[in-house]
């Protein structure tokens, strides 16, 4: 019975004088008890448990011995922190939070925000000094209101420049005025010699709490006799208000005979595995029931279910959404714009259906992030039913690495276009989303119409030479987060639990 132990223990370590905090609802709670949660959910679930030998079966010889193990650590964030596996450079992505009330409106699409939606930029990877550009701007927001637009630079935030340590400070505010810059590339192919030269010109923005819709733009364009849909997605929120969205979507593009689609994910850093499930199969059709991915937990989680029920470590494609039909386009190929903030499901999409249509990546090399989390909560089976109503924290631990029908996986440093598709958004000349002549859907345009008249890219003053350092998105605990809700039966929990 393996976790007898964990499971005794935590009504011994309530006895253990250490640090005690208020929670929301100003109920004090000391450390240990919930450190005794992060422990066990962390042996249970965590993809990379073999590695830690902290979160080995037969890591404590008693009770007291566990219990003096978790009043070692003050915080849950230290214990988490402890039990993660390389965190630099394998584990780059579980994390834990302190309110998943907050966590739980995330998932839902709701943030806080201006609607600036910004990438951080910096000109060598020395430098200190950072900029700002933006990305896009969310509709009925402080930055529509205020006039900001795609393609503006900025410097500072309240007039401190932006540095590598400070930006992600200055920028969370939930007040600030950014103070805008001009880029000024000297009038030369090189970027070394770059700089933004700074203005007066200055923006107040506020931010509140406001639901993202995750399809910022969906038309569909003229290109000779062709018919193609452009949709730019930007994260698979997994609601299923936006899924049923996404459907009618479909719909109009299927009403509107579209033979063609261009999936723009360059900023999309991911979410559902359902909802990417369920665009993948919006995109085909023909291959309902067929793998779209398979899922490799920690070694005992494996073990289990491959004995119970291995149909739960299999993700099929779907031919409805909560028994709506899909409105399926069946097509042969699709076209797939990245950039290295592509991140998660965006990767799962390319992956998972490689080996069943031609997928053509345009734009650079994605962001590497193949496994997929789980919201564990302080309940006896971890689910959010049954919570511990003494405090509000939550993890969100790996617990799967994905792989595609044929097996790929581990594509720790991303997902690259062949060399012909290298295309970098030119930060000092973005061009309008949803536009032919914008630098990535014009060169999927090209590859439809068969007119070459967009040349091989030329790195010049694109993403792949400036140096990428973070986006507004870092700011949100789900940034490149892949994750499931997928249900596992109650006997299964317990069957890992105490066998």
């Amino acid at each position: 019975m393996r976790h007898i132990k964990a499971l005794i223990a935590l009504f011994i370590v309530s006895s253990f004088t250490v640090s005690c905090f208020e929670d929301n609802d100003d109920n004090q709670i000391s450390a240990s008890q919930i450190n005794d949660f992060v422990w066990k959910g962390m042996n249970t679930f965590y993809l990379y448990k073999d590695d830690v030998p902290d979160l080995a079966n037969d890591r404590f010889t008693s009770d007291g011995d566990y219990a003096n193990y978790l009043n070692t650590f003050s915080t849950p964030e230290d214990l988490f922190e402890s039990l993660i596996h390389q965190r630099q450079t394998v584990d780059r992505f579980s994390w834990i939070v302190n309110d998943y009330i907050a966590l739980e409106q995330l998932f839902s699409g709701i943030i806080t925000s201006n609607g600036m939606e910004f990438g951080i930029f910096r000109f060598s990877s020395t430098d200190t000094d950072v900029y700002g550009y933006v990305r896009y701007v969310l509709p009925n927001t402080s930055a529509a209101s205020q006039g900001v637009k795609r393609g503006d630079i900025f410097y500072g935030i309240n007039g401190t420049q932006l540095t590598t340590e400070n930006w992600r400070t200055l920028t969370g505010a939930e007040n600030y005025t950014i103070n805008l810059g001009t880029y000024n590339d000297k009038g030369t192919p090189q970027t070394t010699d770059d700089s933004v030269n700074n203005t007066t010109q200055t923006i107040a923005l506020s931010k509140a709490q406001y639901t993202e819709n995750p399809v910022l733009i969906s038309n569909v364009l003229d290109v000779g006799s062709n018919k193609v849909a452009y949709l730019m997605y930007n994260g698979f929120t997994g609601t299923d208000q936006f899924n049923a969205e996404l459907n009618d979507i479909f719909g109009a593009y299927k009403s509107a005979n579209a033979t063609e689609l261009v999936l723009d994910l360059r900023y999309n850093p991911g979410g559902s595995v359902n909802t990417a499930i369920l665009l993948a199969s919006l995109i085909t059709g023909q291959f309902t029931g067929e793998v779209f991915s398979t899922e490799e937990w920690n070694a005992e989680i494996q073990q289990v279910f491959e004995n119970e029920d291995p149909e739960l470590l299999i993700n099929r494609f779907v031919d409805n959404n909560e028994g709506a039909a899909l409105n399926s386009l069946n097509l042969s190929r699709v076209f797939v714009l990245t950039t290295n903030s592509s991140a998660s499901a965006s990767e799962l999409i390319i992956n998972s259906l490689d080996p069943y249509i031609e997928v053509v990546q345009i734009g650079t090399t994605t962001r590497g992030k193949y496994q997929a989390s789980r919201t564990l909560y302080d309940s006896p089976n971890f689910s959010r039913s049954g919570a511990n109503p003494s405090h509000t924290y939550a993890m969100q631990p790996l617990i799967f690495k994905s792989l595609n029908v044929n097996g790929v996986t581990d594509y720790f440093n991303g997902l690259s276009p062949n060399a012909n598709n290298v295309v970098g958004e030119s930060i000092h000349n973005l061009g309008v989303l949803g536009d032919e002549n914008e630098t990535l859907l014009a060169r999927a345009i090209s590859i439809i119409d068969g007119s070459g008249k967009f040349p091989i890219s030329t790195p010049s003053k694109s993403e792949n030479l400036i140096d990428i350092t973070g986006s507004s998105k870092d700011l949100l605990p789900l940034t490149n987060d892949m994750y499931t809700d997928k249900e596992i039966p109650d006997e299964l929990i317990k069957r890992i639990l105490f066998e």
